[in-house]
């Protein structure tokens, strides 16, 4: 089984192989509690299994609450919601298995294509009182609706996430010190009273939720969780932008006492007769206007999905409309200008409420009801695309590179390198290939097992025989290298595909190019070195010092090769500084800690992960090999299996499950650290790559490329999905794409390498 993702550089996730008889396949997402994959029943049923993380399975009052969960969900397996099909609250890690019900969540769609039509407002609303009816009357109050939690189907909205939910007869209560759910979508009365929170909480949710839908934001909106909270329960909700039809019974449905909004029987009688436009939900791609501000805005915001205190910090995405940008309130003041003067220090409405939000809550969390995270500094929403320059005008372009699946059990994409003006590819059936970067034109294109001796297929294998392409190099000489399973290495002419040398297959090595060789590493004493031409054996010796060093980045800049070796404790880590062209040794450090190099910076200095475990990075050490000083820099929290990329003085941390953050590698000790947190909205991502000016590029597993805008910790542009024909289309081991100038190229588990315009992102 592969690991939960691969990031490259041998840094996994490891996450269990099975869920009780149930093997673990892709990745569909993941949350604050654990993490659901895909796995396949014996009579060949999908299911979707939650597995909970480590840390909380070793905790007795979460272990009950899963129990609670898995008794819930079952409490209320039906039409609306996804089946349970199997469970274990009492395994080593608590795992839950229901069926998979395909489909975007809502929180996806909206961010994705924009606000639903007035027809699918209409039909969502039915579909969820249906849903939430269906609820109680199995006597359970789900109390964390929302749009991350309502997934969208062909057969109506189903409502999963019954994490926090309580049965009516249940004598769990709230504990002391916490919030119990998703401000935005939160109830007053479970701000105020938690403990009498009943089916109509679960009503005010709807309200908030059909506002979302409708508009791209919450009926309450503010980058503070304590102004959320208090507009909750005092302020009347901003329901501008919500179709005239609907605008009354959701306005019922936030009301703030219980006994004032509707059951979920009279929203469906209030909605008779029933619209025939809101035919089957399909999931549309529709652009904002130009102008426009954008669905898919991504704001920092600590808001929780379950328990809510100061050790679990759970960041929620709040997209914005995308048909209008910022809202107004009828005749008053437009409310941009109004937030904007509010963030300012100003005096507008919210601006002077917020002693006397904070007052309240405090005195609310003084009666044992809530523990809320600090604001964040308010970013904007979206950053400002690069304008497109005629001279560098380009069309974007889209190639099938061999086959989606190449036969394997599982759709996997191609693997690319930009190098001389052309594109590399490896792909399932393609052991090598060579794309007019410009037209996507395939120049010479190579079969698997087509080279010198024909050998194994392109890149690793997964323990299910899926291929996992992996880039090929462009060597000195106008060669290309392709790493094939086994780890031989083989190569093709760049210029018509010939078949050229190779080496023979040594299962553990691993190869890393350095000017004109290719070292490699068998993790034996020996580190060898061939001719990147000519595949000649330039050097092959001992490392000294090591008794199995791994290789790491090589700094085209001194023309050193780093290798290291963790010591066999974890308390120090042998750093050498190797010559690739005789493979002498110009410097060797030991640093404290189980230290694995990431990059050298812009300084010269090289930045290297602290890894806890060997899967979590805890810090990041900043060392200056001339001067042999070694700087820790703590991260706030571990962060699992990441993708690292450093620039100047910030590094880039993507962990497994999506979210990335930016760190100051050059602050004071004392002083704060991260620059910003930004959620990518998927939880299955390749590593970084750094693009021109402020930008970093990564691809998603169902083949989106995301744009993130480095100066304002935003998301900025990102394609739409590119599936399998027919088939799920996530793979487990995601392909990062590759920038070249203001072209960037990208690929996708339906075969296929594409190419956009990095300038224009707003044409993707």
């Amino acid at each position: 089984m592969p690991p939960l993702r691969r990031t490259g550089a041998g840094r996994e996730a490891e996450e269990p192989d099975y869920a009780g008889e149930y093997r673990l396949q892709a990745v569909l997402g993941a949350g604050g509690m654990g993490v659901v994959h895909l796995a396949t029943s014996a009579s060949g049923l999908r299911l979707a299994v939650k597995v909970v993380h480590e840390q909380y399975a070793e905790d007795p009052e979460f272990r009950a609450r899963f129990r609670q969960e898995v008794a819930a969900a079952r409490r209320v397996s039906g039409a609306f919601t996804a089946p349970v099909v199997d469970a274990d609250p009492d395994a080593e890690r608590p795992w839950m298995a229901t069926l998979y019900v395909p489909g975007p969540t809502l929180a996806d769609q909206v961010k994705r294509s924009g606000p639903l039509s007035p027809a699918e407002l209409r039909r969502l609303t039915a579909g969820l009182a249906e849903a939430l009816r269906d609820i109680h009357r199995a006597g359970v109050v789900h109390r964390d609706l929302k749009p991350s939690n309502v997934l969208l189907t062909d057969s109506g909205p189903k409502v999963i996430d019954f994490g926090i939910s309580r049965p009516l007869d249940s004598d769990l209560h709230t504990e002391t010190g916490k919030l119990i759910g998703s401000p935005p979508f939160m109830a007053p009365e479970q701000f105020q009273r938690p403990k009498e929170v009943g089916p109509a909480a679960d009503v005010f949710a709807l309200g908030s939720v059909l506002v979302h839908a409708a508009t791209g934001h919450g009926p309450f909106d503010s980058d503070s969780p304590y102004i959320v909270a208090y507009q909750v329960v005092h302020d009347d909700p901003d329901l501008t932008g919500v179709p005239e039809e609907l605008a009354p019974l959701v306005a019922r449905c936030l009301a703030k006492e219980p006994a004032e909004r509707p059951t979920p029987a009279e929203i469906m009688a209030a909605l008779l007769p029933p619209s025939y436009e809101a035919t089957a939900f399909i999931p549309a791609q529709r652009r904002p206007p130009a102008g426009g501000s954008g669905a898919g805005a991504v704001r920092e915001m600590p808001a929780p999905a379950g328990a809510w205190d100061a050790d679990t910090p759970v960041r929620a995405e709040v997209p914005r409309a995308g048909r209008g940008g910022r809202r107004q309130r009828g005749g008053q003041e437009q409310r941009a200008g109004r937030e904007r003067h509010d963030r300012r220090g100003g005096q507008g409405r919210r601006g002077r409420r917020v002693p006397i939000a904070l007052g309240v809550l405090l005195a609310v969390a003084a009666g044992g009801t809530v523990a809320a995270l600090a604001a964040r500094d308010a970013r904007p929403s979206a950053a400002s695309p690069h304008p497109a320059q005629a001279a560098t005008s380009f069309t974007g372009w889209q190639t099938a590179l061999g086959t989606a699946d190449g036969g394997s059990a599982a759709p996997a994409a191609p693997a690319c390198a930009f190098a001389e003006g052309a594109l590399y590819c490896s792909a399932p059936g393609v052991d090598a290939a060579r794309l007019d970067a410009a037209t996507g034109r395939v120049v010479w294109s190579r079969p698997a097992g087509s080279g010198a001796g024909a050998g194994d297929g392109p890149g690793g294998g997964d323990a299910d025989g899926t291929e996992r392409p992996t880039a090929p190099v462009v060597l000195p000489g106008g060669t290309v290298a392709v790493t094939g399973a086994t780890g031989e290495l083989r190569t093709y002419a760049a210029k018509d595909g010939a078949p050229g040398w190779r080496t023979r297959p040594a299962a553990a090595e691993r190869n890393r190019p350095a000017g004109a060789v290719v070292v490699l590493s068998g993790g034996s004493r020996q580190l060898r070195a061939v001719d990147g031409a000519t595949g000649r054996q330039v050097w092959r010796h001992a490392l000294a010092g090591h008794s199995a060093p791994q290789l790491g980045p090589y700094d085209t800049a001194t023309g050193l090769l780093t290798a290291y070796e963790p010591s066999a404790d974890g308390t120090h880590t042998l750093l050498s500084a190797v010559r690739p062209a005789t493979g002498t040794v110009a410097w060797q450090h030991r640093l404290k800690g189980n230290l694995v190099p990431v990059a050298y910076g812009s300084d010269g200095a090289l930045v290297l992960a602290a890894t806890y475990r060997e899967i979590q990075t805890e810090a990041l050490v900043h060392y200056d090999p001339d001067r042999r000083e070694a700087r820790r820099v703590p991260l706030p929290y571990r962060v699992a299996s990441p993708s690292i990329a450093v620039r100047g003085s910030t590094a880039y941390l993507l962990d497994a499950l999506g979210r990335l953050t930016a760190v100051d590698l050059s602050a004071a000790p004392s002083a704060g650290r991260v620059r910003w947190e930004l959620e990518t909205g998927s939880g299955n991502v390749s590593a970084l790559t750094p693009g021109p000016g402020e930008r970093l590029y990564l691809s998603a597993s169902d083949g989106r490329l995301i744009a993130v805008d480095t100066a304002r910790g935003s998301l900025l542009a990102q394609t739409a999905p590119r599936l399998s024909a027919g088939r799920l289309g996530y793979v487990t081991s995601v392909p990062a794409p590759v920038a070249a100038g203001e072209r960037v190229y990208g690929t996708a588990p339906d075969g296929s390498v594409f190419a956009v315009d990095g300038s224009a992102p707003e044409g993707w």
